[in-house]
């Protein structure tokens, strides 16, 4: 099974890379190698699923690379791929001939591969280089028609947004280095760690699973993704990177409970996420955008469960987000490609026209309203009883996001089926390869219901392993189901009385609460006004201080070889004149005859003699 769990992860991420690589020259057969591919994954992700294999290999000195499916990763690898394979085979229709379908297919199963090896990932160094791929190919997804400005502008905004959070898993991974009780960095024994270093692990996991997850204050890098390809939105609001901060605290529960403090700000972020976001996806006109608010909304319901320590109920929630989610994107992808639009109000008669996608985008909507007997009503239960036994004022506020929920839901949903202003609704049937996957999801939205009621209920629990958590009481769910239905249905008979707010809170709310302009304001500008100020203090005095030092150094050298140089060279000639004077000295005597020797000899001697004498 461990060359299964190597397979699963490496298939994805080499079929990808290949056709990104190769590019134009393979696009005509990249959607079928595209497809093929992820039908494979999901083959071996249920397979993993049932056999949890672990795997490990060397990597650096003391830090192996490990991969494990477990009960929480077995769920989640079986998501992606279906997700992936839902997705994929609706871009088939979605990303014509005329694209560059080798990249963009190629890009869309690096990124998969990413989300898998994160999710199966049992060490931070693993995790941290799956966390960067997948980061560098939304990126490149995103800004997948990167001819237009405001595309690329969208990419780097939502990159370096998520990039400057992700900063918190090297912040904790150094910590837990550091602290030597997690010195193998593996995510099991993070909540190991004592004192302080725990402290900063703690910080750092949740710095970079907000940022990844867009919750509070980083949503608004959400709504800038939108720029990309709705298939591209389907995947990574559904199953893939806006998820994957949500599962790294769930994954590391027994972290945030262990630190005493990161719990309630994990369960409190995401629960004032959800009523926050909630009211902006309700103050939208555009129908991605819209999406796009919920899905932070939906997730904040996840990091609740994070941090009230419902773990089965975010578990669950993710599952039945993920199915929704994806088929509310492509159904709004598909709407953009046949209309040309996604404003609300140009949607009228939308769903009357393609009564395929506008009665599977029903289904999506309800589920997201948390409209029984749909998969996220009673998902959504299941974590606020874990909020509940934790904290009744997080239940309460929780409960208050779920009937947001139902606002924006039933909003979205009497737009596209009002009559249209010119009245046409003749079928125009959508390709099968678009069709499938919606039906599919649908059918999913409705079947995934099963799994937050015993007992199957207990099954998800005893397979993810974790201690008892509480179940929902009756009224609990008759209480949610009941909300999200009024006010469903109130949303959708008095829509043009509810929906009408004053222009300024409505502007406030959909411009994402200017989450980006304070970003820019108190981060962006004050960067970039202090690399001004660098750049004026380089040219200024570094430069001018370089530039002076050369100036003196030539001048040095000049006077060098004006003056010290002509001392030298004459106090050089001096010696060599001395030694040729004191060779032809030296000369003289040797003229080669014997007699001269002698009688030089016999002076040399009297002198001595002479010298000897007086000395004595």
């Amino acid at each position: 099974m461990s060359a299964l769990l190597w397979t699963l992860v490496a298939l994805p991420l080499t079929v990808g890379a290949l056709l990104a690589v190769v590019g134009r020259p393979v696009d005509r057969y990249a959607p079928t190698v595209a497809v093929g591919t992820a039908i494979a994954a999901l083959g071996l992700a249920i397979a993993v699923a049932f056999e949890h294999p672990r795997v490990e290999a060397p990597l650096l000195d003391g830090l192996p690379a490990g991969l494990a499916v477990d009960g929480l990763s077995g769920l989640m690898v079986v998501t992606v791929t279906v997700v992936t394979a839902a997705v994929l085979l609706f871009s088939v229709a979605d990303i014509g001939p005329g694209e560059a379908r080798a990249r963009f297919f190629g890009l869309m199963l690096l990124f998969a591969g990413a989300m898998l090896t994160t999710v199966t990932a049992t060490t931070l160094t693993v995790l941290l280089m799956a966390w960067e791929v997948m980061g560098a190919t939304s990126w490149a997804l995103i800004g997948y028609w990167w001819r237009d400005p405001e595309r690329g502008d969208a990419a780097n905004t939502a990159f370096l947004t998520t990039r400057a959070a992700d900063l918190g898993l090297y912040l904790a991974a150094g910590a837990a280095l550091a602290s030597g009780q997690a010195g193998s960095l593996a995510l099991d024994e993070l909540p190991d760690a004592t004192g302080a270093w725990s402290a900063v692990i703690t910080v750092g996991i949740i710095a970079a699973a907000f940022g990844k997850s867009a919750q509070l204050p980083f949503s608004f890098w959400l709504s800038r993704a939108m720029q990309g390809p709705s298939p591209v939105s389907a995947l990574l609001h559904s199953a893939t990177m806006v998820v994957a901060g949500a599962y790294l605290l769930l994954r590391l529960e027994p972290l945030l409970a262990q630190s005493g403090w990161g719990g309630p700000v994990v369960a409190w972020t995401g629960a004032v996420t959800a009523v926050v976001l909630g009211l902006v996806a309700v103050a939208q006109t555009d129908l991605k955008q819209l999406l796009a608010a919920s899905t932070c909304a939906q997730i904040g319901f996840m990091v609740l469960a994070a941090g009230a320590g419902a773990v089965t109920g975010g578990t669950l929630q993710l599952i039945a987000h993920a199915a929704a989610k994806s088929l509310a994107f492509l159904v709004a992808g598909a709407w953009l490609t046949t209309l040309g639009t996604k404003a609300l109000p140009a949607l009228r008669g939308a769903a009357r026209r393609h009564r395929t996608a506008g009665i599977t985008f029903s289904v999506a909507a309800l589920a997201l309203a948390g409209v029984p007997p749909l998969a996220l009503w009673a998902a959504k239960d299941v974590l606020l009883a874990g909020a509940l036994e934790d904290n009744a004022a997080l239940y309460v506020v929780g409960l208050a996001g779920a009937v947001i929920s139902a606002v924006y839901s039933a909003k979205a949903l009497w737009f596209v089926w009002q009559p249209a202003p010119a009245p046409d609704d003749r079928e125009e049937p959508l390709p099968y390869a678009t069709r499938l996957p919606l039906v599919t999801l649908a059918v999913a939205c409705a079947a995934l219901t099963v799994t937050s009621f015993p007992p199957v209920r207990e099954a998800v629990e005893r397979v993810l392993g974790g201690e008892g958590q509480p179940d929902p009481e009756s009224w609990e769910l008759v209480l949610s189901g009941t909300l999200a239905t009024a006010v469903s249905a109130l949303v959708w008979m008095r829509a043009p009385q509810l929906l009408t707010l004053p222009g300024r809170i409505t502007a406030w709310a959909s411009d994402w609460l200017r989450l980006e302009n304070a970003a820019r304001t108190l981060l962006v500008r004050p960067v970039m006004r202090l690399a001004d100020a660098l750049a004026v203090f380089d040219d200024r005095v570094l430069d001018h201080a370089v530039e002076g030092t050369a100036r003196g150094s030539v001048r040095l050298a000049q006077w060098t070889n004006a003056q010290a140089e002509r001392l030298v060279d004459g106090t050089v000639e001096g010696v060599a004149g001395g030694a040729r004077v004191l060779g032809r000295w030296a000369r003289r005597p040797q003229t080669g005859q014997l007699h001269q020797y002698l009688a030089q000899a016999v002076a040399a001697f009297t002198v001595l003699a002479v010298v000897l004498v007086l000395v004595r």
